[in-house]
């Protein structure tokens, strides 16, 4: 029998090779992206690309607010993606009262990047956003990160990575986010010594490609790696039949997180798969559950007021 960290390593060989694996085309995810309603801002230019943030802000929003704001990653096994894929909860959570933004970031596909640069453009990314909190009508100290599949190991690595960081940027301003909303996020990137207890040449051959594939050490932005007291709360949402990103990683990962004396909840949706919780996914039940406790658990820390809205 293969040991819990050979499955674990395999999750995330099949993430990479899976790209946008669970992303559903009745969202329309074009790139560059459709937003209706989004106010664009660019956050960064790096090679010669602007990399933009599409902010949705509530009917009543002022300049003089400080609300509560998150800002989602999408997916797409850091090669492609758009960031539509969030749209919806960015209207939704706007309709709620907090700032609501979906971001743009470098992918293999269109921008040979490889994940330490994904990972230092969502460190930017939320940089941007506190850095400009007072414009934004944003609470500096309530940004939270939000993503899916490889946008869910962004956000994780906003709020856990000590490093990773542009170092062309100021890094007086943080850029750690204050909370994570996780879907079926890969938090484990390293192979574990599977090289070591799995057969086939197609594994190892995979395998082999893990360190070219990130750009540096796996375990740099292995957000598993760097758990330590103190982290900032979170909650994942997970699928228990996920094939793209075993549902043992993200268990393992919010035991540890619980160990620690962090606040992490994981939230299991029996016989789900990957992206599982996207809009358009079946009649919508998921995305709505997902949506109802995500907006439950923003609320219990401060960034919204009241019961969800979500019929």
């Amino acid at each position: 029998m293969r040991c819990r960290q050979c499955v674990f390593a395999l999750g995330f060989v099949i993430l990479v090779v899976a790209g946008a694996a669970g992303l559903e085309p009745g969202l329309r995810l074009n790139y560059p992206p459709d937003m209706p309603g989004a106010e664009v801002q660019t956050y960064k230019k790096v090679d010669g690309v602007e990399l933009k943030l599409y902010i949705y802000k509530p009917k009543d929003w002022k300049p003089s607010d400080r609300r509560g704001c998150i800002v989602f990653f999408f997916g797409g096994g850091w090669q492609s993606g758009s960031p539509a894929q969030f749209r919806p909860q960015c209207e939704y959570l706007a309709s709620r009262g907090m700032v609501a933004i979906s971001a743009d970031y470098r992918v293999a596909s269109r921008h040979n990047a490889k994940v330490v640069d994904c990972v230092a453009d969502a460190k930017s990314a939320i940089r941007w956003v506190r850095k400009n909190a007072e414009q934004l009508g944003v609470n500096p100290n309530k940004i939270a990160a939000g993503g899916g599949s490889a946008g869910g190991h962004l956000a994780a690595c906003t709020a856990v990575l000590p490093s990773g960081d542009d170092p062309s940027e100021d890094q007086s301003v943080s850029s750690q986010a204050n909370a994570a909303v996780l879907f079926n996020p890969a938090l484990i990137l390293t192979d574990l010594g599977l090289k070591d207890r799995v057969a086939g040449a197609d594994a190892i051959s995979r395998l082999e490609r893990l360190q070219e594939r990130i750009g540096g050490d796996p375990k740099s932005v292995s957000p598993y790696h760097h758990i330590r007291p103190g982290l900032p709360p979170m909650i994942i949402f997970h699928g228990t039949a996920d094939t793209t990103v075993p549902f043992a990683t993200v268990k393992l990962f919010a035991e540890a997180m619980t160990r620690a004396g962090n606040q992490c909840r994981l939230v299991p949706f029996e016989g789900a798969g990957h992206g599982f919780f996207n809009y358009g996914r079946k009649d919508n039940t998921a995305y709505k559950e997902t949506v109802r406790q995500m907006d439950q658990f923003l609320t219990s820390l401060g960034y919204l007021e009241g019961e969800p809205t979500i019929q």
